[in-house]
């Protein structure tokens, strides 16, 4: 079981559940960058997740890269934060793999700086994972997953000890903070399916680094794909944060044709009852962040997250295993 940041009079209405700053662009149609706005333009963005319900927030590095910041932008994030009474979940480094063959090293490095950031913003946890940059394609297309793209070769024994080496520095430096390192899954890496992600965490060998069982990564893309039920069942003993999100599927056996899209929590083909209730069976205690792609994305994770409060309620009364 993995370590997870909990208070032990945790109930249905008080679990942490957070938003991803996804919805938020990097750089805004006047060509500004996020980082460039400084703490009134970050505290009206947040403010947008407050009034949406979210007492939690993880900072999306495809929003705001904490780990570029510098100490008196730190401050100002923090300060912004508490402007709106938000807590700092989780700092979350998006395709910044440290395994990169061109970028490794400097994603190494930055991934080090976004752990100092995160303890310095009081976060509980830094969401890492071994997806690579978006191919020119990929960035234009409608929805990137659509598209082919870089892959870990699974056969490569050395490549993966080179991930299970930096992932444990990164953990061991996350640790001497009092932080905990999540791994997000992603197709087609050594965290793209249940095997060989639990496989991967029981390589790094500790206790505070743990899965993010991210599925919805895994049934959006247009191949077969594990059943995500079993997937949860497997890797969520093995989890201590968890990205939360659902997808329409559609498949038509005679053509061999497979088409998904975004959808809620609650309509999509991951079933969110069945996968809670497995959780707080195995005892999962963490941070629950709701993500969504396309459309009014915001206004879709307040929604999750109202559903996730009724299905706490729901499997469980308290939900304090």
């Amino acid at each position: 079981m993995r370590q997870t940041h909990r208070s032990a009079h945790l109930d249905a209405e008080t679990w942490p559940i957070a938003a991803g700053t996804l919805p938020f662009p990097a750089v805004d149609r006047r060509g500004r960058t996020a980082r460039s706005g400084g703490r009134a333009e970050w505290a009206a963005r947040l403010g947008e997740l407050a009034s949406a319900g979210f007492d939690h927030v993880e900072i999306t590095d495809t929003w705001l890269r904490a780990g570029d910041l510098d100490e008196r932008e730190l401050a100002d994030l923090a300060a912004a934060c508490r402007d709106h009474d938000l807590k700092v979940a989780a700092v979350a480094l998006i395709r910044a793999s440290v395994i990169d063959p061109v970028h490794g090293d400097a994603n190494l490095a930055y991934s080090h700086r976004a752990i100092e950031a995160a303890a310095v913003l009081g976060a509980q946890v830094v969401s890492v994972g071994l997806h690579e940059r978006l191919t020119g394609e990929q960035a234009d297309a409608w929805w990137f997953w659509t598209r082919d793209h870089r892959a870990n070769d699974p056969d490569d024994r050395e490549l993966r000890a080179v991930a299970v080496n930096r992932l444990r520095e990164l953990g061991e430096h996350a640790a001497s903070l009092g932080l905990l390192l999540t791994l997000e899954m992603y197709e087609d890496t050594f965290l793209g399916s249940a095997e060989s992600a639990i496989r991967l965490v029981e390589e790094i060998g500790r206790d505070d680094v743990g899965l993010n069982p991210d599925t919805g990564n895994l049934v959006r893309l247009h191949r077969p794909a594990e059943p995500p039920g079993e997937v949860l069942a497997a890797v969520l003993p093995w989890s201590n944060y968890w990205h939360v999100k659902n997808y329409l599927r559609l498949e038509d056996p005679a053509s061999g044709a497979i088409l998904t899209a975004p959808t809620s929590m609650e309509l999509g083909v991951i079933d969110y009852r069945d996968a809670l209730r497995t959780a707080l069976d195995c005892g999962y205690a963490g941070v629950i962040t709701c993500e969504h792609y396309g459309g009014d994305g915001l206004s879709v994770s307040a929604t999750n997250r109202r559903y996730l409060r009724d299905l706490l309620t729901s499997v469980s009364g308290k939900a304090n295993r």
